[in-house]
């Protein structure tokens, strides 16, 4: 069996679940006899053929199994906050974990939708990682923000911030003031915590921002409160 096919049938397995699973093992190379290999593959290419809309949902699926062994691996990395850097209930039964830029406008969008979760739901915890990737002005902002962290101003100064508008020195510095926050104490591990969390989003596959990890879910973009609320619920659920 050529490799293309072989391909085809561990995502139609993918897709189909145990049963599909089933037909992909004992179609490896060297379990099945050439008459045999050859019905497989034609099989697998007929349908294939009839139902294109597999190999992007096999895909999908192949990738939200990666990226939640990828998440389970690092899980006390991606769930331990910087400092102050967290919001609701800091003993919480369960973490949301948002990947965020101070230059994003969606992550500016979705913080009214954080701010309904945590008032509606008293034992959820969200932690916060920096991911300034937009500008450079974001490292600015992130080591700003790390420095409100270790002051324990992390929550005002972060709504300071965005709701300061386009990220400058000046808007920074304005956020600072308002909530109190001394940029002359920027961490001595700044840069490290920032570097530390670029390289947690690659394992993660993380490419943009707002990213949001729950349970062993990675999920991506502005995305409305229902689906956070049901995502958080679905963890929930699972340990029952």
């Amino acid at each position: 069996m050529n490799r293309l096919t072989l391909m085809l049938v561990v995502l139609l397995g993918a897709a189909f679940g145990a049963g599909g699973m089933w037909l992909a093992e004992r179609a490896a190379p060297g379990k099945l006899g050439a008459a045999d290999q050859a019905q497989v593959e034609q099989v697998v290419h007929d349908y294939v053929l009839a139902n294109p809309e597999l190999i992007p949902q096999a895909m999908q699926k192949l990738q939200e199994r990666e990226s939640g062994r990828a998440v389970a691996a690092n899980r006390s990395r991606v769930e331990t906050p910087y400092a102050g850097a967290v919001m609701g209930n800091p003993n919480g039964d369960v973490t949301l974990v948002e990947f965020f830029d101070y230059n994003c406008g969606y992550c500016r969008a979705s913080l009214p939708t954080i701010d309904r979760l945590v008032k509606s739901d008293p034992k959820l915890r969200v932690v916060f990682r920096e991911l300034p990737i937009l500008a450079e002005e974001s490292r600015d902002a992130a080591r700003a923000s790390l420095a409100a962290a270790k002051q324990g101003r992390f929550a005002a100064f972060h709504e300071a911030l965005y709701a300061g508008g386009q990220v400058s020195a000046q808007s920074i510095a304005a956020a600072a003031r308002q909530t109190g926050v001394d940029l002359s104490k920027i961490p001595d591990d700044a840069d490290t915590e920032i570097a530390g969390n670029l390289q947690l989003a690659a394992k993660l596959g993380i490419s943009g921002t707002p990213a949001w990890v729950v349970g062993d879910k990675l999920l991506s973009g502005a995305l409305p409160f229902d689906r956070m609320q049901e995502a958080i619920a679905e963890v929930r659920a699972a340990r029952n």
